[in-house]
């Protein structure tokens, strides 16, 4: 037992500041990847609910793209395909090599596909509130960007608060895939580990463990954010 205490302990003997490091890599990819999704995600229920056909066919384009193709692929994509544009413009302008880390590259893909399916649950929220209520708001004299941030907005976070949700928890997964391009996060870390000890058993059940603390925590944070956003309930 003592072994594997000294496995992932901290310090020249151990792999505990690696995969603590990896999983910080984890939740800062998944966090920065979060604003990215939820802005885009909600222009582009915007834009599908546009009287311009382009602009609403754009949107479901890009959605059914980003929707249908796998994660993975998303990420190969972005990282190998980017990375190979920016050299080919910086090799005949003669400007100085820019390239895209992985982190960005992991943000991104993953930032791509979580606005995809985002945009879907807004779209949904948007339709389930009536819309008698914008009627209301505009009779009361407040204008198109106050009835969003008064009227609309509110119930929006609120509706689409469970389908958000889930997408969160689908990202925090995803960004085990990063792990493939170089990223060191937690399964890259945990691996090199198990490569390094031939412990793969114990250094990937390891990963379960914070992957599984990661849920619970975030399942903690979006039950006290629901929470929030229903405070002006009326008890039954």
């Amino acid at each position: 037992m003592d072994h594997y205490w000294t496995l992932i302990g901290f310090g020249p003997t151990g792999w505990g500041d690696d995969i603590a490091w990896g999983a910080l890599v984890t939740v800062s990819l998944a966090l920065a990847t979060l604003p990215i999704g939820l802005v885009f995600g909600f222009l582009l229920s915007l834009a599908k609910q546009s009287d311009d056909r382009y602009l609403s066919l754009s949107a479901n384009i890009y959605t059914t793209i980003f929707r249908g193709l796998p994660e993975l692929l998303t990420l190969f994509v972005v990282y190998f395909g980017a990375n190979g544009l920016l050299r080919s413009i910086t090799q005949s302008t003669g400007l100085p090599d820019i390239a895209l880390s992985s982190f960005v590259s992991g943000m991104i893909a993953l930032g791509f596909v979580f606005s995809a399916f985002a945009s879907e649950v807004f779209l949904s929220a948007f339709r389930a509130i009536p819309h008698g209520q914008r009627e209301g708001a505009a009779a009361l004299g407040l204008g198109p960007a106050r009835i969003m941030i008064l009227v609309i907005l509110p119930q929006i976070i609120r509706i689409a608060l469970p389908g958000l949700a889930n997408l969160w928890m689908n990202l925090l997964k995803d960004t085990a895939l990063v792990s493939v391009i170089g990223l060191a996060d937690i399964m890259r870390q945990t691996g090199i580990a198990a490569r390094v000890t031939r412990e793969p058993f114990y250094f990937f059940g390891v990963a379960i463990v914070l992957y599984l603390v990661l849920t619970m925590l975030s399942s903690i944070a979006i039950g006290g954010i629901d929470r929030w956003t229903r405070r002006g309930d009326v008890a039954k």
